[in-house]
C-alpha cells in the first residue's frame, strides 16, 4: 500500500506540473474558447484517456523502454513537436476562422475527433511521457508490494489531480467564450495567441534534450 508521504508527493509534484502553462492546458483552453464547455470537457476526457494509456504503459516498463533504447523518447518527443506544431498552424494559418464567428459557416469539430485530439495532444506530450517513466517511479517504496500496483495507484492520484486542473481551465475558458464570441477581434487574438504558444511548444520540444542527456 502506498504511503500517505508518496500520494502527498505525487499530487503536488502533478499540481505544480498541471498549473505550468503547456500542449494540454493551451489546447484544452482553446477548445472551450471556440466551441464552447461541452467541448473542452470532451477534449479533456480524451486526455484523460492519454494519461490513463501512459499509466499502463509504465506499469508494463516504459521507465526502462526509455532507460534501454533512448531512441524512443525521442521519437515521442519529435512525435510531439510535430503534431503541436500541426496543432499551431490550424489555428493561425491564413483563412483560419473562429468556429465561433458568425461570418463563418463552419461546422464545429465532433465528439469523436475532440476526444481523439485530446488523447493525442496527451500522447505526444513529452512532459507527460517524462513524468510517468522518470518522475513517478522515484514515489516507488520497495516495502510497499508490487511496483506495479504502487504505480497504478500513484498514476491515478496524478490522473485526478491533473483533470482537475485542467477541468477549471476548461470552465474558466468556456465563461469566457460567451465574452468573446460578440467579439471577433477578441477571439481572433485569443487563436493567434494559442497558436503562437502551442508553436513556441513545439520548437522547445525539438529542441530539448532526452532524459540521459539533460
Amino acid at each position: 500500500m502506498i504511503t500517505t508521504t508518496a500520494v502527498a508527493g505525487v499530487a503536488l509534484l502533478e499540481l505544480g506540473m498541471a498549473m505550468t502553462p503547456g500542449p494540454n492546458m493551451v489546447y484544452l483552453a482553446s477548445r472551450a474558447l471556440t466551441q464552447g464547455r461541452r467541448a473542452g470537457l470532451v477534449s479533456l476526457a480524451g486526455t484523460g484517456v492519454g494519461f490513463v494509456c501512459y499509466l499502463v504503459a509504465t506499469a508494463a516498463g516504459l521507465s526502462a523502454l526509455f532507460a534501454a533504447v533512448p531512441v524512443a523518447y525521442t521519437v515521442v518527443k519529435l512525435a510531439g513537436a510535430v503534431y503541436l506544431g500541426y496543432l499551431a498552424w490550424g489555428m493561425i494559418k491564413p483563412g483560419s476562422r473562429s468556429p465561433l464567428d458568425p461570418a463563418q459557416d463552419l461546422t464545429p469539430d465532433s465528439d469523436v475527433r475532440l476526444f481523439s485530439m485530446g488523447m493525442v495532444t496527451n500522447l505526444l506530450n513529452p512532459k507527460i511521457a517524462l513524468l510517468y517513466a522518470a518522475l513517478l517511479p522515484q514515489f516507488l517504496d520497495p516495502h510497499a508490494g508490487p511496483a506495479w500496483t504502487q504505480l497504478l495507484q500513484l498514476g491515478a492520484v496524478q490522473i485526478i489531480v491533473g483533470l482537475a486542473v485542467n477541468a477549471v481551465v476548461v470552465l474558466g475558458a468556456a465563461r469566457a467564450s460567451r465574452f468573446l464570441a460578440a467579439r471577433p477581434r477578441g477571439m481572433a487574438a485569443v487563436r493567434y495567441t494559442a497558436g503562437g504558444v502551442l508553436g513556441a511548444f513545439a520548437l522547445r520540444t525539438a529542441l530539448s534534450r532526452t532524459p540521459a542527456s539533460a
